[in-house]
């Protein structure tokens, strides 16, 4: 399987929204990576369903959307109804986990889990098998256009392995300061899915970026 490639529209032009989003349909992405935070869960706040509706009536390919939010679980019918078909939540923002992949994977959409970069693999070993897609944060979640945090590579291979010991069906996503200089070892690591934001939509030809990383 070539690596999923899934632009971040929160470092889209929002001015001009709708050309951003016929860009992506017309480049050689798989996803739109939709990044929901509501300046609790982190410092920052982004934008919720008025815009996620906007794209949705555009957008040609998945919508994959990550919930920085505490109590995700209210808005699980919500993202659905938008048609959502990859939704992440926070290992750190549940607190009954199971019962929130569950209540994902019931409505019909892929369940992911998310980890801050503080929050070590091994964490993943009792929810990985119920689990379609883990999202890695590279960064701090709240912002876009941060530094890598090079520790991401050793995360990567570690959670690949508890992967392999519970014989679980379950992709890896990268999401933070991902970019054509690092995307090759994030693959070799084990990433199957790669989010990037400021490196595609910061570009002077994202369909071009978004070719190359696709091509790695």
């Amino acid at each position: 399987m070539s690596v999923i490639i899934a632009p971040s529209m929160l470092s889209a032009d929002f001015g001009i929204l709708d050309q951003q989003v016929e860009m992506v349909n017309n480049s050689r992405a798989d996803w739109f990576h939709l990044d929901i935070m509501d300046g609790v869960f982190v410092p920052n706040i982004s934008y919720g369903f008025p815009i996620i509706k906007a794209i949705a009536k555009i957008a040609k390919k998945p919508m994959d959307a990550h919930l920085m939010i505490i109590d995700p679980d209210r808005y699980f019918e919500n993202f659905r109804e938008l048609g959502v078909e990859y939704l992440s939540v926070h290992y750190e923002a549940c607190t009954h986990l199971h019962r929130s992949i569950e209540r994902i994977k019931s409505l019909g959409m892929k369940a992911g889990v998310a980890l801050n970069p503080h929050t070590p693999a091994h964490m993943l070993h009792e929810i990985i098998s119920d689990t379609d897609f883990v999202l890695v944060m590279s960064v701090n979640p709240g912002f876009g256009g941060q530094s890598f945090i090079e520790n991401t590579y050793n995360k990567i291979r570690k959670i690949k392995e508890i992967i392999k010991d519970h014989s679980a069906n379950c992709l890896i996503e990268i999401d933070g300061g991902v970019s054509i200089s690092n995307a090759s070892k994030l693959i070799e690591a084990g990433a199957d899915i790669l989010v990037a934001g400021n490196s595609v939509f910061g570009a002077s030809d994202p369909v071009k970026v978004i070719s190359d990383l696709k091509c790695i």
